[in-house]
């Protein structure tokens, strides 16, 4: 199993971003709802923290308390151009020391979390909008998934 102590602390730290960067991307894509989504954002966490065992990276990975860095970014835009881009980094580092299963339970625990967030406040009317529906298929894009 892999554990965080194979990474170094730079490599940990993309690893442990990519899940709120996810989030927050799926945040940004359609104004409105921000604090339930926030809100799903941490659910998504306490509820992986809850299956603890399956993964022992993963159970590492959600202890840590989600921080994403609102200020590094200066528009959406920004946000999801570099946010892909971080996820993508993090399942080359997760592709190169963690096992298969670990790697698809990461992707699993970021898509779920992306989910969570688009249905967490209902746009116009829909569960998720089209806009949130189109940033999940960028994240899932971005992690080198076929689909969610």
């Amino acid at each position: 199993m892999t554990t965080k102590a194979a990474f170094t602390p730079e490599e940990w730290k993309v690893v442990l971003e990519g899940p709120p960067t996810a989030g927050m991307i799926v945040v940004t894509a359609a104004h409105g709802g921000t604090f339930r989504e926030t809100f799903a954002m941490a659910k998504a966490y306490s509820e992986a923290g809850a299956e603890h065992g399956g993964s022992e990276l993963l159970d590492e990975i959600v202890a840590t308390k989600p921080e994403v860095d609102h200020t590094r970014y200066h528009s959406t835009e920004e946000l999801r151009e570099n946010g892909l881009a971080h996820l993508r980094d993090a399942v080359t580092l997760l592709q190169s020391k963690a096992t298969t299963e670990e790697l698809a339970d990461y992707r699993r625990f970021v898509l779920t979390l992306a989910d969570k967030v688009a249905a967490a406040h209902r746009e116009h009317g829909q569960a998720v909008s089209p806009a949130e529906a189109e940033a999940i298929q960028q994240i899932t894009e971005a992690l080198g998934t076929s689909d969610s």
